[in-house]
């Protein structure tokens, strides 16, 4: 990609925070917007340039907010809008951005709107969603929802039914409705004015429905088909997402990521290219290899060399035509440490080592609250402490394919997306210092041992090293390099390593790492000008410790990563 457009957020670092489960200020168990302001100042030491909120609108949080019910009021739980404006304000003052999630596939089952469709099926209101009659007696179609079970609901007291991707609380948006779009574009509009930086876009491939809703052959024993089957048959979301970014992004310059799945072939420069719908979007390709066909009891384990084959195919794409937004986790998966590490490599230094090689990759990097000391996987010991209601539906599933309730416990604890939502451990006090009432979902066990305060105190804790991985690649003599260089994937051939080059026509900086269980040797192609920076850690009494490189070779022990300027 050369003679690229140079955008603002090009060389920015991200950090995606889960309001509910940050920090709590008043007792109630619930994170606030208050708590995050009183972490700024620990976000810019971090290096953090633009903050990700999830979903701080009104909403009942059926799905922890994802069903908004009001799209101009900040959910009380959270705070006011008073606070949000500050936010804005403070975060202005370190010169860092506030992006919020950007909800328009579907609103809440308590949103204005659908009352007043639920009031006159017939009027105005319905047309803002999807109300279709049955057929012979069911429901029009015989899709599945991204949650379980049909995505289509009853309306009460008509033949009617209205569609739901997600959940039954959550109908979608009527997106052929020009009044309808007209009504969203203002709102996204309205918080682009107040002083958002952009959004994260939610699920919007899912914008662009088949309206003959036709059947689809039948992949599980309800007889149900997946709903996206029907999002990868349709053709002309496009249209939507052109309109969408004329009407509102383009006009403030604003950075977008998109939540893209089911995107076809050929559409990547459509979607994040010179003129693309959104800036970047995130690279899930990775997370696709381990979700399991038919749910998540079906997940395997992660092969290494599918994982890397796969990070380098994504990287060698995406360089032609843009950047990606590169993520180890998030609100909605389980931690990194626990889907992409080896039980072995669950380490300080494996933990190091996973974050080094996702951070310097081409794209934006985003980190996920928590990510920075390491935060895992929680140990879940009942089918009741989990709150996701995907989670829920997931263990349904489980039991129905045959699975006992342990069984299904132990396959859905692995990859429930309440691992992410736990608490952030900010210190070995009661509840992680999360909060001095009772968090509303548990803290995971490991905080007496993985918390902020701990790590602050310790020169080699994984809290500083992404403090120094993040100012690297943020420094004035590799910014470039880690921004525009190219992506060079080497020594493919060796089992177990990940390693490229990030390079210009001035420099080549290495990055590799050994994802296996013994020491590997690798011969160098050329010398080393300097050691950027390396995951081992210093004998008692050295200042710091290096990579051993010896007579152009290069040896790395099992979880050893370096950054080599070559």
């Amino acid at each position: 990609m050369t003679n690229i457009n140079r955008c603002w957020w090009h060389d920015k670092v991200a950090y995606q925070i889960y309001p509910k489960s940050f920090l709590d200020t008043n007792g109630d168990g619930i994170g606030d917007l208050r708590g995050i302001i009183s972490k700024l100042d620990y976000l810019k030491a971090l290096g953090i340039d633009i903050i990700w909120l999830s979903p701080i609108y009104k909403s009942p949080f059926v799905d922890q907010g994802y069903d908004i019910a009001d799209y101009y009021a900040i959910a009380e739980e959270f705070g006011t809008m008073d606070e949000f404006d500050e936010l804005l304000r403070e975060a202005k003052k370190r010169d860092m951005a506030i992006i919020m999630d950007l909800v328009i596939n579907h609103c809440s089952d308590k949103h204005e709107w659908f009352q007043k469709a639920l009031a006159d099926p017939d009027g105005e209101y319905a047309d803002y969603f999807y109300f279709r009659k049955g057929k012979d007696g069911k429901a029009p179609n015989n899709l599945r929802s991204y949650f379980g079970g049909s995505i289509w609901e009853p309306v009460p007291g008509t033949d009617k039914y209205y569609l739901h991707m997600f959940a039954k609380e959550q109908p979608d948006l009527n997106w052929e409705n020009p009044v309808l779009r007209r009504k969203l574009f203002d709102m996204v509009n309205w918080w682009l004015e107040k002083g958002l930086a952009g959004f994260r876009i939610d699920a919007i491939i899912n914008i662009k429905k088949d309206l003959a809703f036709p059947n689809f052959e039948p992949d599980g024993p309800d007889g149900l088909a997946w709903c996206w089957k029907m999002v990868d048959s349709v053709d002309g979301v496009g249209t939507f997402l052109k309109e969408l970014k004329d009407e509102t992004f383009r006009k403030y310059d604003a950075f977008t990521v998109g939540e893209v799945f089911n995107m076809k072939e050929d559409e990547l420069n459509a979607f994040i290219g010179e003129d693309g719908y959104f800036s970047t979007m995130f690279d899930f390709s990775a997370h696709l290899l381990i979700g399991g066909g038919h749910g998540w009891y079906e997940a395997p384990e992660l092969d290494f060399d599918a994982w890397r084959s796969t990070v380098i195919a994504s990287q060698l794409e995406t360089e032609a035509v843009g950047f990606k937004a590169n993520i180890i986790e998030n609100h909605d998966e389980p931690r990194g440490t626990s889907r992409y590490l080896p039980p072995f490599a669950r380490t300080p230094a494996g933990i190091k080592m996973l974050g080094t090689v996702s951070l310097l990759l081409r794209g934006i990097p985003f980190i996920f609250q928590g990510q920075e000391i390491g935060m895992t996987n929680a140990v879940w010991n009942s089918v009741d402490e989990f709150n996701d209601i995907n989670t829920k539906d997931q263990i349904k599933m489980a039991r129905e394919a045959g699975l006992s309730e342990a069984e299904a416990l132990v396959a859905c604890s692995r990859m429930s997306r309440d691992n992410a939502r736990t608490p952030v451990q900010w210190s070995d006090e009661v509840n992680a210092g999360f909060t001095t009432g009772t968090p509303w979902l548990k803290v995971n066990d490991n905080y007496k041992t993985v918390n902020v305060a701990a790590q602050e105190k310790e020169p080699d804790s994984v809290l500083h090293f992404y403090r120094r991985l993040v100012a690297l690649r943020k420094s004035e003599a590799y910014r470039e390099v880690f921004t525009y260089g190219r992506f060079e994937p080497v020594y493919t051939d060796k089992d177990n390593i990940m390693a490229y080059y990030r390079r210009t026509e001035e420099q080549r900086v290495l990055v590799v790492a050994n994802f296996g269980k013994t020491a590997t040797e690798l011969e160098l192609e050329g010398d080393v000008k300097r050691v950027l920076l390396s995951n081992r850690v210093a004998e008692e009494g050295a200042n710091s410790a290096s990579p051993v490189i010896i007579d152009g070779r290069l040896t790395l022990e099992s979880c050893e990563v370096a950054v080599l300027d070559i």
